[in-house]
């Protein structure tokens, strides 16, 4: 049987213009997101099996407006198409147009057709162009762009059949082109046999631009800068020319294949009555506040179930092999390390999947734009303009992509200061942390028999992250001293109906990345944990163990309460207690003990492995069976050994969560900040700051509640 012939294919376009709605269509769950090479911008790729000979690669690239890069992400894009060096530079690209907007989408669409790369343009969103009465002459656009131009609506799958027919088949490469390059650039022929590009005019648009990719070669830069002198190359010229002969032709095109009755636009109408209520300077605010108190409610309350079921299985698996496997080393290592620490991960999965979910949501429809666009007037109070909101809800998710998203901000200053505060928005790493400690802190009752009351501390720690990021950033603009101006400018989307399936697969993607990245993670700490507190130095542990097979204790203590006994002599006398002891001293007058001090120190790894790290200590040593009621109550029952006082109070469990909301907690992000700022100054700067905000606002906390 011959080998599968694999094509690469770009998805490009406008932003908002659907990529992600046919990228998800054609792909399904064959999905990966990593980094494109070089920067950390996201790179989405799928899998598309074309037909019996053929798969393709189907990469998303950022949404630009034009093929000239004014952005990072932009940029990106420009080296994927017009490099041909690059990795991803694909055999096919399909270009997502707006049908009801057309003419805007244009200039991007006959810039990438004049590459001379084989390319069809999806006419996305033709039920959104009717229902704006605009009718466009599908066979003429073809004639007009030299393409195949395929009539589609990425969100509920129609024309997507067609689309993948053409892909399937030889994909020809465009007719003919909209400029004159020879016109234009009289030289640039040479310079194209020079570089051996796909045609003259992607060769320039290298000449304009080659100095701002990523491993793009020496010997070609030399030669384009030998060529720019030799033919007197002036880019900024010929980019003017460029887009003004554009225009002229997309005028001509605009004006033969579309007619735009002059109706009212009633999906504009409709926008344009719910924004005067979503974007009300008093009622807009009280809105979002409530469609958030709503989100937190449902993750608690609906969330619940499908949690208890896990933990019931993983107690019945853990009974099983308590009952199956012979006690020793292997069996506790795989029940008391392994065991725990999945249990720890798989058990949120059902509130990560809720929380995406509703963010995916609110995305779909359009009300997270909303947001940004309400956000800016708050921001700008702060110093910051509305591009800031974007990242901070990014943060809702994930600090690492919020700091990178902060590429979109043109003002050095205000970037500066939005990575800077970003890591306080409450990631979905804290949520197990956060519903684990409200568990101890607030009872699971209801005010007014309607609102659940751990809910609303939930949503009281997110505001709370929030507010501090403010006031962080609020502190920096005093501190950061620039001249810079910015101004926040941002499309406001037409309000739409949610893509269900869309929202599954995020769903389910966002639940693989916190298994497979964060679990890992996870997992392989709780097995480190496991060994550090079941062994000790010398024969410290043999000692323990004879000392409670001692008549003195067997003559007058149940067995269970021998082995509590054992338990926590053993763990105190263990590498972890031993650790844990270390730092105690330091981290006493927040209310923590060495135990809750080791959680802390693994959880720098990643804020979620905290939750790991306790399953794993409390359960370590212990004949009870992998399950998190039961692992709350073990912890409610902890004791001072020296007070005789609960470790878990209310005052400590509050000190607890506002350390975890404040404190820079995530290697991770450090990492990315360093990265992003080209400098170790900015990342210890924050990570100084945050951890000893934390300590302070806990230390006040504890001592005000104890």
């Amino acid at each position: 049987m011959s080998e599968k012939k694999k094509i690469k294919i770009a998805l490009a376009g406008n932003p908002n213009c659907g990529k992600t709605s046919l990228f998800n269509a054609i792909t399904g769950m064959r999905q990966q997101v990593g980094n494109f090479a070089g920067v950390t911008v996201d790179k989405k790729t799928g899998i598309l099996f074309l037909n019996e000979s053929t798969d393709a690669q189907v990469v998303d690239l950022p949404g630009t407006y034009s093929i000239y890069p004014r952005r990072v992400d932009e940029m990106v894009t420009f080296d994927v198409l017009a490099n041909p060096d690059n990795e991803s530079h694909p055999d096919v690209i399909v270009i997502l147009a707006d049908a009801s907007n057309l003419k805007r989408n244009l200039l991007f669409c006959i810039q990438v057709i004049d590459m001379g790369i084989p390319t069809l343009i999806a006419l996305n969103m033709m039920d959104m162009a009717e229902k704006n009465n605009i009718q466009i002459d599908v066979p003429l656009l073809e004639k007009k762009l030299g393409v195949p131009v395929i009539p589609m609506n990425a969100r509920s799958g129609k024309g997507v059949d067609n689309l993948l027919k053409i892909l399937s088949t030889e994909v020809p490469k465009p007719k003919h082109s909209f400029i004159d390059i020879t016109q234009l650039v009289p030289l640039a022929k040479v310079l194209n046999d020079k570089i051996f590009c796909n045609n003259e005019y992607e060769a320039t648009l290298l000449a304009v631009l080659h100095n701002e990719l990523n491993d793009f070669p020496e010997s070609k830069h030399q030669l384009i800068e030998d060529w720019k002198i030799s033919s007197n190359f002036n880019a900024a010229r010929f980019q003017g020319e460029e887009v003004l002969q554009r225009y002229k032709a997309i005028t001509t095109i605009v004006t033969a294949c579309v007619t735009e009755e002059q109706e009212k636009n009633k999906s504009l109408e409709t926008t344009s009555h719910i924004d005067k209520i979503l974007l009300h300077s008093l009622w807009g605010y009280l809105i979002f506040l409530g469609v958030f108190f709503f989100v937190f409610q449902a993750i608690f309350a609906w969330a619940q179930y499908p949690m208890d079921l896990i933990s019931s299985g993983f107690s019945g698996v853990g009974n099983y092999l308590h009952q199956v496997l012979p006690s020793g080393i292997i069996s506790d290592l795989l029940i008391q390390g392994v065991w725990s620490g999945i249990g720890g991960v798989v058990i949120f999965i059902p509130q990560i999947m809720l929380l995406f979910g509703f963010i995916t949501l609110l995305e779909d429809t359009g009300y997270m734009a909303r947001v940004s666009f309400l956000m800016d007037r708050l921001m700008r109070s702060t110093g910051l303009s509305g591009k800031s909101t974007v990242p901070l809800i990014s943060g809702l998710a994930c600090a690492i992509p919020a700091i990178m998203s902060t590429r979109n901000i043109e003002s050095w200053k205000d970037r500066i200061i939005t990575i800077m505060v970003v890591p306080f928005m409450s990631c979905s790493a804290r949520l197990p942390v956060y519903t684990l400690l409200i568990s101890f802190a607030v009872p699971d009752d209801t005010l007014f028999g309607i609102f659940n009351m751990r809910g609303m501390w939930m949503l009281w720690l997110y505001l709370f992250g929030f507010i501090a990021a403010i006031a962080a950033a609020f502190v920096m603009k005093l501190i950061i001293k620039s001249k810079e101006q910015s101004m926040f400018l941002m499309e406001l989307p037409i309000y739409r109906w949610p893509r269900w399936g869309n929202v599954g697969i995020i769903m389910f993607e966002k639940a693989k990345v916190f298994v497979t990245d964060a679990g890992k993670i996870i997992v392989a700490i709780s097995v480190v944990l496991w060994f550090l507190a079941s062994y000790g130095p010398g024969d410290e542990m043999s000692v323990i163990e004879k000392k409670f097979t001692d008549t003195s204790y067997t003559s007058k203590f149940k067995t269970d309460e021998i082995d509590a006994f054992r338990q926590s002599e053993k763990l105190t006398h263990s590498y972890a207690g031993y650790i844990g002891h270390f730092i105690e001293p330091a981290i006493l007058p927040l209310g923590f003990d060495w135990k809750i001090g080791v959680s802390l120190i693994t959880a720098f790894a990643a804020r979620e492995v905290f939750v790991g790290t306790i399953a794993t200590i409390y359960s370590v040593g212990s004949d009870d069976d992998m399950d998190m009621n039961k692992l709350r109550d073990r912890m409610h029952k902890e004791k001072n050994p020296k007070t005789g006082q609960p470790v878990f109070s209310f005052a400590t469990v509050v000190s607890l969560m506002l350390f975890f909301a404040l404190a820079m907690q995530c290697m991770s992000t450090i990492a990315v900040v360093k990265r992003e700022t080209k400098s170790w100054k900015w990342a210890l700067i924050q990570f100084f700051y945050m951890t000893t905000l934390a300590y302070l606002i806990s230390f006040v906390a504890y001592q005000l509640l104890r």
